[in-house]
């Protein structure tokens, strides 16, 4: 009893030495408020949990999302993490049961049941046992293994959702880019049946004498330009539906999302206002941020089982069944055998493989915090840069939409002049050009404004309110 003591004693010694509290770099501060500005407005009506798309009222884009969160091979794989992290989970949670085994076992030889037979001799034996161990938590190492991995099942779970809110993001971005593209497309070809006509015209006046040859191969050269622009637009949009197909989790050649004008779309009045709330909220919300802790509570965890592999285990053991020389008499009442065990282990010397554990640990548990620690940032970051975006967007807004009454203005203004041989053709092209210029970047501006609002929402957790 002495002795085991003293080994006890000599064990706790070496666990004290070998974990000294780890330092931990300190957690960035939450601000009050966030830096960027919130866009003014009337605060969009909170969605549901996890349907903020709802926001937007659009039946194609819900289409769109419904399916990729059953067919997205992200979420798919995310989804199978999930499971091998509850699947390990369970396995941690069954150290706390007894651990129970039946064995038969068969055998002929010189020594059955314990008992040496004359030279020469041999007997059969058979013997039915049950085995029975259990450990006992002495020291909470299988409370802590049992913490960590439900710890892990939840960052799986919440990564699950990050993904989950990644490719929602990323269909709708993808939904709204591709709406600007029919929307540009319509203007161009608008853009490309004026320059036709006034080739029409232009080649009637050539022939009767009206104008030179000039007028007829600036406007042809007009007429092949908007063209080639047409088809690299067809291109874009061609390439940016096989990209939305992926997230849909579909094939390319058979994915298909009509084109419609923008002007058609139930969302097109106003971009929906995102109120950011207060920043301690982000660190709620986000999905990638109540990972990254979870991960590093579970690092935390695994200190500590890393730690208790110092200190003495107790494990009960038990064992009963029959043994006999004959098959038939294998379940007599004198065959049975039966024995109890207590085991108690104590590590004393290991040449460092202990310590080395204990520092393996703590460095996973140092990097969890470096990862969660970034996490914060990253989230606060997101939030600060969409924030800015919505706010210099609607600024440019405002501009554009002068540009393009300024742009309407100097064009009539053009043709009218030319009509009335006031001015040159070449000045009424210039006129049609920068109207069309004009008119796709204030186009450029309003989807950006939908994009960021999207990136606003995930940089949030997906909600808002």
């Amino acid at each position: 009893m002495v002795r085991a003591l003293s080994l006890s004693l000599t064990a706790l010694l070496l666990a004290s030495c070998a974990s000294a509290p780890v330092e931990k770099a300190a957690l960035p501060n939450t601000p009050a408020a966030f830096k960027g500005a919130a866009v003014e407005g009337p605060a969009a009506p909170v969605q549901q949990a996890g349907a903020w798309w709802l926001v937007f009222n659009d039946p194609v884009l819900n289409d769109l999302i419904g399916r990729s969160m059953g067919s997205n091979t992200d979420i798919a794989t995310a989804e199978a993490h999930l499971t091998q992290a509850r699947a390990l989970l369970k396995a941690a949670r069954s150290s706390f049961w007894p651990q129970a085994g039946v064995t038969y076992t068969a055998a002929r030889g010189t020594d059955v049941l314990g008992t040496p037979l004359p030279q020469g001799k041999a007997a059969n034996a058979h013997s039915l046992d049950l085995d029975l161990s259990y450990e006992v938590d002495l020291f909470g190492r299988l409370a802590k293994a049992s913490q960590a991995a439900k710890l892990d099942a939840r960052s799986a779970e919440d990564l699950l959702h990050d993904t989950q809110l990644l490719v929602q993001s990323r269909v709708a971005q993808s939904y709204f880019a591709l709406r600007a593209l029919d929307e540009d497309r319509a203007i161009v070809a608008e853009t490309l049946d004026a320059y036709r006509g006034s080739l029409k015209v232009t080649k009637s006046r050539f022939a009767n004498g009206d104008v030179a040859e000039l007028d007829v191969a600036r406007l042809e050269t007009e007429v092949s330009a908007t063209e080639a622009e047409a088809l690299a637009l067809d291109q874009q949009r061609a390439e940016l539906a096989n990209a939305l197909s992926v997230l849909v989790g579909e094939p390319a050649t058979t994915f298909d999302v009509k084109a419609q004008t923008w002007a058609s779309q139930p969302w097109a009045g106003a971009v929906p206002v995102i109120p950011a709330g207060i920043p301690s909220n982000v660190l709620k919300r986000r999905p990638d941020v109540l990972a990254a802790e979870a991960s590093m509570t579970a690092a935390e965890r695994r200190v500590g089982v890393a730690r208790a592999a110092w200190f003495p285990s107790l494990t009960l053991t038990g064992n009963g069944g029959y043994a006999s020389t004959d098959l038939d008499t294998l379940f007599d009442k004198g065959s049975q055998t039966w024995s109890l065990a207590g085991i108690l282990t104590q590590a004393v010397f290991d040449g460092g493989r202990r310590n080395a554990n204990i520092d393996y640990a703590k460095g996973g548990m140092e990097a969890s915090f470096a990862g969660y620690r970034q996490s914060v940032l990253v989230a606060f970051s997101d939030v600060e840069d969409q924030l800015s975006d919505l706010s210099y967007l609607r600024q440019q807004e405002a501009a554009e939409g002068r540009a393009v009454d300024a742009s309407n203005r100097a064009l009539r203004q053009a043709q009218s002049l030319y009509r009335n041989g006031s001015s040159s053709q070449l000045e009424m092209l210039d006129a049609q050009r920068q109207q069309l210029a004009v008119r796709r970047q204030a186009l450029r501006v309003r989807a950006a404004q939908y994009q960021s609002t999207v990136g606003l929402i995930r940089a949030l957790g997906g909600g808002w309110g």
